[in-house]
């Protein structure tokens, strides 16, 4: 894009991030109910863990097509496409009961996430100065994370005490505020899509999958979000195994840690990299993984809701910022749809797993097990750290 402004807040930005802030809203507060919904309908271990895995292989399905669309389509009817078809299929859940439908419409869910998304990511790429990527990004990756981590406590609390239908109507109510906001922005295409100067390529399935120039960042970014998919699953069936009802707390207090954080931590990655900060976040997030495994009241779960909110909250938008900024702005919408789909990759695979194993072990030992992705991420930034720590982090971003 030429000519970018330095400027980050304004009003498109501004109605983005809450559009995008309520489109996680009404998504996450589905995520942790939805596998205990699947057990009431007579779903087995093995269906409970499909619930997230299916989601996920049909939002890493659709995010190739989607990217390469982001090359050369306006921003605002891709999004509000995206916003619609959420909000199609969130509505369907409340009109079956039948595990295999329930199942199907999960993975048309997964289609429709990967690519609102991935758009909705892209268009606050092209809102943000480049030289502010860390910064914007972080503001902006606040709306996600503090989105995956209340909408969840909403959820709970709803699916607890009314029932699955109030839990969908307010769901689909978050998303209908979501495409009033997005209809309200006012998008920023990149010039050379806008005025059909960018050459078309033709679309492969892998070639807008991966961007070659930021899969380290994005494979670190996975095994950051396996360890996240262990709570997404199982938090609540380990609330109440352990007679925790409080469980809630734990998404409470990761979301006010989080926003405390964000400001901090996204100029800290302008300045510095984003290296330092992912490994200091990695070893918080690890201790707050094995402060849940350890829980058997509800101060647990405040303690572990602090710690995984300053570390995997941190970790997110740090992640996005890192994968964008080695990449062109061309290729934006293909870098964003390969980040997210790690996260989709991360937490469907351990469903997927964890739920294999979860008929051999106790709940606590899952957390326990998946803490162990944590370590990973240390040790692969901390490589990467070792072979840029004497390159000025600035030379990445020009």
């Amino acid at each position: 894009m030429t000519n970018q402004p330095e400027k980050l807040w304004n009003s498109s930005f501004i109605f983005l991030i809450l559009a995008n802030w309520f489109t996680f809203m009404s998504f996450q507060m589905l995520i942790p109910t939805l596998p205990p919904y699947m057990e009431e309908l007579g779903g087995s271990k093995f269906q409970v863990g499909l619930v997230t895995t299916l989601f996920s292989i049909g939002a890493i399905l659709s995010r190739p097509f989607i990217g390469h669309l982001l090359q050369t389509q306006s921003r605002k009817r891709l999004v509000l496409l995206g916003s619609v078809s959420l909000l199609v299929i969130t509505l369907l859940y409340s009109f079956t009961t039948a595990v295999l439908i329930f199942l199907a419409f999960r993975f048309i869910h997964g289609l429709a996430w990967g690519w609102s998304s991935t758009t909705n990511g892209t268009a606050a790429v092209d809102l943000v100065p480049k030289k502010r990527i860390g910064e914007g990004m972080g503001y902006f990756g606040l709306s996600v994370t503090i989105g995956m981590i209340i909408a969840p406590s909403l959820g709970i609390y709803l699916y607890q005490n009314f029932s699955f239908s109030v839990l969908i109507y307010t769901s689909v109510s978050l998303g209908t505020i979501a495409f009033v906001l997005f209809s309200l922005t006012k998008f920023r295409t990149p010039d050379n899509i806008k005025n059909k100067t960018l050459k078309d390529e033709p679309f492969t399935f892998w070639g807008s999958m991966i961007e070659k120039r930021s899969w380290y960042p994005a494979m670190i970014s996975f095994f950051n979000t396996f360890g996240y998919g262990s709570i997404v699953t199982f938090i609540v069936i380990f609330g109440q195994e352990q007679g925790i009802e409080q469980i809630y707390l734990f998404y409470l207090f990761n979301a006010a840690l989080a926003t405390i954080m964000r400001p901090i931590t996204g100029k800290w990655f302008d300045r510095k990299g984003p290296w330092l900060l992912i490994m200091a976040c990695s070893v918080l997030a690890f201790a707050g993984m094995w402060t849940i495994a350890l829980a058997d009241n509800f101060y647990y779960i405040i303690a572990a809701g602090i710690l995984f909110g300053a570390g995997f909250g941190s970790m997110m938008p740090a992640f996005q910022a890192w994968v964008i900024s080695k990449t062109t702005q061309e290729r934006s919408g293909i870098a964003n749809g390969m980040y997210y789909s790690t996260i989709d990759l991360g937490i469907g695979l351990s469903a997927l797993l964890l739920g294999a194993i979860s008929n051999y072990v106790e709940t606590a030992t899952l957390f326990k097990i998946s803490s162990a992705s944590f370590v990973i991420v240390l040790i692969l930034t901390f490589l990467d750290y070792q072979k840029n720590k004497d390159v000025e982090w600035e030379s990445e971003q020009t």
